[in-house]
């Protein structure tokens, strides 16, 4: 210490430290991940009943004279539809000139027919960092029809 006159308090000044953190982010490889998407294709035979309908169209000549048209009608699986003309004689009467019939025929016949479908499966590859990744297996059918994927961890 220094001396200093009586009359001052004696000051004493001390230096002081201080310290800081800095934090930051890295990113560290511990491997890759590979995910690939295989699709594999396999026949398999479809055996369903098949049901079509048609119609079939009857024109019945009729020549009979009404009063009014008639209303379409149903006659079991036939529906009748009335065609009317105006004929004109002396005096003007309605002639049922003649009628569809309209008829649903359903059949049902057996159908046969190999069809190929697909799947798909992903195949997950891990490596090592600094190792090469290792390639996934062949596919069992043909190429992926998917991108393969590569993501780091």
């Amino acid at each position: 210490m220094t001396s200093l006159p009586d009359h001052e308090p004696e000051t004493l000044t001390l230096a002081l430290l201080a310290e800081q953190l800095a934090v930051t982010r890295r990113r560290v490889e511990h491997g890759v991940v590979r995910v690939t998407a295989v699709t594999r294709e396999h026949e398999q035979l479809v055996d369903e009943a098949l049901t079509q309908e048609r119609i079939e169209v009857e024109r019945v000549p009729v020549g009979r004279t009404v009063d009014a048209v008639p209303p379409i009608r149903e006659e079991g699986d036939t529906t009748v539809m009335p065609v009317v003309e105006e004929v004109v004689v002396v005096e003007r009467r309605l002639v049922l000139k003649e009628e569809v019939r309209i008829r649903r025929v359903r059949s049902t016949e057996r159908h046969r027919e190999t069809v190929v479908l697909r799947t798909q499966e992903a195949v997950i590859t891990r490596a090592e960092a600094g190792s090469p990744a290792e390639a996934p297996p062949p596919p069992l059918g043909p190429e992926p029809t998917s991108p393969t994927q590569e993501h780091t961890s």
